[in-house]
C-alpha cells in the first residue's frame, strides 16, 4: 500500500461534559485544531468523513451533513461511516481509500459522541444492546457487558487467565491515563481496588469496564505533494485491514477468541510489508479490561501472552507498550471518535510529539486496533515513524 501522511490531528477532552457544549461545538474544536496542527486552511480539505455510532447518542439525523455546515466545507463530498466501536477507525480507513484513489488529496476525519452528559446510563446501555443482533440480543434484554463477560469467560476457560490479570490490565490503562490530559478516567489504583470494585457482570467488575464519554477527534490525512513541507515531519499510515465474525457469540467456534482481529491484522501486516514483530507499539479496543488481552492475542501480538503480561511487556517500560493513552478504560470511550484518537495517539507518539506516558524507547512502527461489537467488525491499521 503507498503511504498516506497523517497530516494533523486533535482531539478535545473524553469526559462527562457539564458545561453546556455540545458535541458540534466539540467537533469544531477538534476540526479547527487539526487544521492548526496541519498547516493548512479550510479551501486546502477537499472532502469530510464523519464518524458517529448511533444518532440516539447526538439526536439528528444525518450528522455529516450539518457538520460539514457547521465547519464551512461547502461543495465537498461529505460522508459518514459507521461500524460500531469501530466507526472512528473505519472512517480513517475510508479517508485513507479517497487519498489512494485519487479522489481526494487532503480529507479531513472527524469523529464525535455524546455518551455521558444528556442520555442516562441506563439508557445508553440499553441503546447498547441493540447494537448486537437486536431480535437475539437486544430486545431479550441483554447488555453489552453480559456479552463481553461470557467472551471473557470462555477466554479465561481456554487460557488460564483469572480475575487479577485482567484486573492487572485495569490499574496500568488508568495509570497510563494519569499523564494524558485528555482522559475520563485516571486513577492510581491497585489490583485489589479493581478485584473490589462492585460485580457488573462476572468475570468484570466496575472499574473493569470503560467509562461512558463525551469528546472529538480529528484528522487530516494527503498525500505529501499536497501538504506543508510534503508531510516529511508527519507520520504514514502504511497498511490497513478489515474483517467481520458472526454476530452471535453461539455462532462461533470459540466465544473467547477474536477471529476477525486476525484476519484484520494479517491483511494490515500485508499492506504494509513487514511482520507483526516490527510492531513497536499499540492502541488497542479495551471496552474491558479481559477484552485487551483477548485482542493481543488475537492480533498475534504475544506467542506467550499470560507470561508477557505478568511480566510488564505491555507497560511503558516494556517491550511492547499497549495503550499508553489509557486506552478507553483511562482516556475514554466517545465512540465516533475513539478510533480516530487511537491513530492520533499512535502517529504522535511516532513523531515525538505525545503529550502523554511515554515508552522507553523510540518506536518506529505502530499498530492501531478497534472493533465494533464483540469483536464482530475489527479494523487494524499500522502507523510509521516519518
Amino acid at each position: 500500500m503507498d503511504p498516506v501522511i497523517i497530516a494533523g490531528g486533535a482531539m478535545t477532552p473524553f469526559n462527562r461534559r457539564k458545561d453546556g457544549s455540545s458535541w458540534r461545538d466539540w467537533a469544531r474544536q477538534a476540526f479547527e485544531a487539526a487544521l492548526a496542527d496541519a498547516n493548512l486552511e479550510r479551501p486546502d480539505i477537499d472532502s469530510l468523513v464523519v464518524a458517529s455510532e448511533s444518532d440516539f447518542f447526538t439526536l439528528q439525523l444525518n450528522p455529516a451533513s450539518v457538520l460539514a455546515d457547521d465547519l464551512a466545507l461547502f461543495g465537498k463530498p461529505v460522508m459518514r461511516v459507521e461500524g460500531g466501536g469501530a466507526s472512528g477507525h473505519l472512517a480513517v480507513q475510508a479517508a485513507v481509500m479517497q487519498v489512494l484513489s485519487g479522489q481526494a488529496d487532503r480529507v479531513a476525519v472527524l469523529g464525535v459522541e455524546a455518551l455521558a452528559a444528556h442520555l442516562p446510563g441506563a439508557t445508553v446501555s440499553t441503546l447498547y444492546g441493540l447494537s448486537f443482533d437486536a431480535w437475539t440480543d437486544g430486545m431479550t434484554g441483554i447488555d453489552s457487558t453480559a456479552l463481553y463477560a461470557l467472551a471473557a469467560l470462555a477466554f479465561q476457560e481456554r487460557t488460564g487467565a483469572s480475575e487479577s490479570d485482567f484486573a492487572a490490565v485495569a490499574v496500568r490503562n488508568r495509570d497510563h491515563a494519569r499523564d494524558n490530559k485528555f482522559a475520563h478516567l485516571p486513577l492510581e489504583i491497585s489490583v485489589q481496588d479493581v478485584l473490589s470494585s462492585p460485580m457488573i457482570s462476572a468475570p468484570y467488575h466496575r472499574l473493569d469496564c470503560s467509562p461512558l464519554s463525551d469528546g472529538a477527534a480529528c484528522l487530516i490525512v494527503g498525500r505529501g505533494v499536497g501538504l506543508p513541507h510534503a508531510g516529511r515531519d508527519r507520520a504514514r499510515l502504511v497498511g490497513m485491514g478489515a474483517a467481520n465474525d458472526r454476530v452471535r457469540l453461539g455462532e462461533r467456534t470459540d466465544p473467547g477468541y477474536f477471529g476477525a482481529k486476525q484476519i484484520a491484522a494479517a491483511r494490515a501486516i500485508a499492506a504494509a510489508g513487514g511482520a507483526l514483530s516490527d510492531i513497536d507499539i499499540a492502541e488497542v479496543y479495551d471496552s474491558y479490561s479481559g477484552a485487551q488481552l483477548q485482542a493481543i492475542e488475537a492480533l498475534g501480538l504475544s506467542d506467550q501472552l499470560l507470561a508477557d503480561e505478568r511480566a510488564g511487556r505491555f507497560g511503558a517500560q516494556g517491550s511492547l507498550p499497549v495503550n499508553l493513552s489509557g486506552g478507553l478504560l483511562g482516556q475514554g470511550a466517545p465512540v465516533g471518535a475513539t478510533g480516530v484518537a487511537q491513530v492520533l495517539t499512535i502517529a504522535r507518539q511516532l513523531e515525538g510529539r505525545y503529550w502523554g506516558r511515554k515508552p522507553a524507547r523510540i518506536p518506529r512502527r505502530g499498530l492501531v486496533d478497534t472493533h465494533g461489537g464483540i469483536a464482530t467488525l475489527c479494523a487494524v491499521s499500522i502507523v510509521e515513524a516519518p
